[in-house]
């Protein structure tokens, strides 16, 4: 592989790859641009836009696999950290997400990397919402082990979903710039020998800095290089997008939603409500009369 960076077309896209004949399934994700958009949107500061981009892209390792448009999986991170609330939503390859405290600052770490455990704290979960868009979703919950993420989402994949996994996530980030985001999961299938095993474990330590790598390669060439040897074979491409479908409509269901006596009381008031979205920022303000209108329309519903 090179070893000075170069231009790279980088894609939005999360490649499904399988080694060694479909003994092992591989998901590597480009998401780069996705992240520079929460980054824009949230006004992050490099350590939460690198947690917020760690998270899109574990998010979307979930999500990719969902073909219905009604389901949807969401994740939430609550460590304790000075980042507060973590959360991302993904269908297919629709990804949104906030953080409770997007302009959160810390001293890098003795490497020099960003603390992205010390923002989000171990002090809590990971929860996973597999909404199908039928019956009860399904909760899987698992204690944060670093904060760092990657190694949480790994840990959720291990004792949540019993799926040994091998984890690396990574952004990398330069003032107000997200050079590169992205990340792989790797999970051995039923059957898959010892020996496949064990090569993979030798290989982890290749995906651990995987920001960096990416500012090298693209996702095809990193795969042809980690991959050397075991048959990597690309089955899918799925495309990655940040995407937020909230409307005027869906907050008004929010607001009939808070009750018809609470309703009331901010009519009451006289001023109006005006009520912004947690994932794109876009503001909806409704007048006393709109107010008025959806307090009628709730009282005949």
């Amino acid at each position: 592989m090179n070893t000075t960076a170069k231009e790279i077309n980088r894609k939005n896209e999360m490649l499904h790859i399988t080694l060694k004949g479909g003994l092992v399934r591989v998901l590597l994700a480009d998401t780069t641009g996705l992240t520079q958009e929460a980054a824009n949107i949230h006004e992050l500061s490099p350590v939460a836009a690198a947690a917020l981009g760690r998270l899109l892209t574990g998010t979307a390792m979930l999500s990719v696999g969902m073909k219905d448009e009604k389901a949807s999986v969401t994740v939430q991170i609550k460590g304790g950290g000075p980042i507060g609330t973590l959360c991302a939503v993904g269908h297919g390859g629709n990804l949104k997400a906030y953080a409770d405290n997007p302009r959160v600052n810390l001293p890098l770490k003795e490497n020099g990397k960003l603390d992205v455990g010390g923002a989000v704290g171990t002090d809590g979960r990971i929860s996973v919402i597999r909404d199908m868009g039928f019956g009860e979703p399904y909760v899987g919950q698992t204690a944060l082990l670093s904060g760092e993420i990657a190694e949480d989402f790994a840990a959720y994949f291990t004792v949540s979903e019993q799926q040994p996994s091998i984890v690396a996530l990574g952004v990398l980030v330069s003032g107000e710039t997200i050079l590169t985001a992205g990340g792989i999961l790797i999970q051995p299938l039923p059957g898959c020998p010892d020996e496949v095993l064990d090569e993979l474990e030798l290989r982890s330590p290749l995906f651990q800095d995987i920001s960096r790598e990416m500012t090298f390669a693209d996702n095809e060439e990193l795969m042809n290089d980690w991959f050397r040897g075991m048959d990597p074979v690309v089955i899918e491409r799925t495309p990655l997008a940040y995407l937020c479908e909230c409307s005027r409509e869906r907050m008004e269901k929010a607001l009939v939603a808070l009750g018809k006596n609470e309703l009331a009381e901010i009519i009451a008031d006289d001023q109006g409500a005006e009520l912004t979205c947690h994932f794109c920022r876009n503001q909806f303000k409704f007048e006393t009369c709109d107010l008025k209108a959806l307090l009628e329309k709730a009282t005949h519903d």
